[in-house]
């Protein structure tokens, strides 16, 4: 037995102190409900935990920020729908105006009202705001404007919805037009589709076109060859005193076989190619491609911009044309990281810029170009409503997908970072009643030293 070292208290000093330390951890997480509460409870679980902690927040705010978005969006389309009404009137009024029932006075008090309904479209496209940010008047738009090399012959380019940033970008139209006629839809006159060829091709244009042939009334035994635009029913070219015994016809750049054409009657035929038009930036990288074959409506749409373009043909080879884009679209963060942004652009929706800022339905002539001007500029505002419809329905998607993953996130970190409390419960229970045991047990082996006493007595 010693006296200075008594190893039964120091070993029940050491339990105790263990229950005690435990039973402290148990409160102090049953107190904040947190299994870790210092990196030291789990080192890992505690970077993995603060990694979601931020990814719920980014979130959570994402998700805010996207019904900030509608907002902003529902802000303009209700204005925009304002807009649209005046024009419907604005049209209404024309087409009243084109009436000659109405006399000058009658017109003059038309002209008051439409220049008035276009002061009210500007005022509207100018004081639209959402947190003092103008939405209607083109500084959240994006322009496309064709300018210096322009050997595609690109009439125009707008945009409609492009990503593209800030910059000049090369359109290059690449391809080669059919050499024949495609699709002869009707031999009356004997011709086949060899009889009909593309001859001067800067002169000839694709679409659907018919070829009447018929007697000269001038020139016996000579023939009249006409080419009908069929889409619109309009004269393109006519050539009169054309000899069917030999000899070439060239019409609008296509040339037709004076011999195939002795018989009178009328020939239904299309002119067709395949162009491919690419789109690069300043680098010399391809940001989209368009393939077309269909050139009746002269247009075509590539990475958001709508592009016009003369319907001419080319034999061969490339052209090329420069066109700058300006994107002042605002930006959305709707992710928890960095990039994870949509741009969202509103076109300028002033009357300048619908083309209804001039119109004169003063005469009867004014009134019908007023109305074609308006039938475009509603067409516009209804594009435009239809993309902000389209960018509301895909964040209020966006939206629900945020909230989805957020709350899939606060689980994986709930069963990381929160305590269990029923087991947290009985782990301090247990170590409570384990610390008790100690401290009576530490006292009966203080004892222990006083049975030396009784030896030395």
């Amino acid at each position: 037995m010693r006296i200075n070292t008594n190893m039964m208290a120091l070993n029940t000093y050491n339990q105790y102190t263990t229950n005690n330390n435990m039973a402290s951890k148990s409160i102090e997480k049953l107190s904040s409900g947190s299994r870790i509460n210092s990196a030291a409870d789990d080192a890992a679980g505690l970077a993995i935990s603060e990694k979601m902690s931020a990814q719920i927040r980014g979130l959570d705010q994402a998700s805010r920020n996207a019904q900030d978005g509608i907002s902003l969006v529902q802000t303009a389309e209700g204005a925009l729908s304002e807009t649209e009404a005046i024009l419907q009137r604005m049209r209404e009024l024309s087409v009243q105006a084109s009436n000659d029932t109405n006399t000058a006075d009658d017109r003059e008090a038309m002209q008051e009202e439409i220049d008035q309904l276009s002061e009210e479209i500007n005022r509207i496209s100018d004081t639209t705001e959402f947190n003092t940010k103008k939405l209607l008047n083109g500084s959240v738009g994006a322009t496309a404007t064709v300018g210096g090399t322009n050997t595609a012959n690109i009439d125009s380019a707008q945009v409609e919805n492009t990503n593209l940033d800030t910059g000049v970008y090369t359109l290059e139209v690449s391809g080669t037009a059919n050499q024949e006629v495609a699709d002869l839809l009707d031999a009356g006159t004997g011709l086949t589709a060899g009889d009909i060829t593309i001859g001067t091709a800067a002169d000839a244009s694709y679409g659907s076109y018919q070829l009447k042939v018929e007697d000269d009334d001038d020139n016996a035994g000579m023939k009249t060859l006409t080419l009908i635009d069929a889409s619109t029913g309009e004269e393109v070219a006519s050539q009169n005193n054309v000899d069917t015994a030999a000899g070439t016809t060239t019409l609008n750049g296509l040339d037709i076989d004076n011999t195939a054409v002795a018989g009178n009657g009328t020939v239904s035929f299309d002119v067709e190619g395949d162009h491919t038009f690419t789109l690069k930036d300043s680098s010399g990288n391809t940001v989209a491609t368009e393939t077309v074959t269909d050139y009746n409506k002269s247009e075509v749409e590539i990475a958001g911009i709508e592009v016009d373009f003369n319907a001419d043909l080319t034999d061969s080879g490339v052209g090329a044309t420069d066109i700058t884009i300006t994107n002042n679209a605002l930006t959305m963060q709707i992710g928890a990281n960095a990039g994870q942004t949509i741009d969202m652009n509103i076109n300028d929706m002033s009357s300048d810029a619908l083309g209804v800022s001039d119109l004169d339905i003063t005469t009867a002539e004014g009134a019908e170009k007023a109305i074609t001007s308006l039938d475009d500029a509603i067409k516009s505002v209804s594009n435009e409503r239809a993309k902000l419809g389209a960018y509301q329905n895909r964040l209020e998607h966006t939206i629900n997908n945020l909230n989805t993953s957020s709350e899939n996130l606060t689980a994986a970190e709930s069963r990381i970072k929160d305590v269990d409390m029923a087991k947290e419960m009985m782990e301090f229970t247990k170590y409570n009643v384990l610390q008790q045991s100690a401290q009576s047990m530490l006292s009966q082996a203080n004892q222990q030293p006083q049975q030396v006493l009784q030896l030395l007595g």
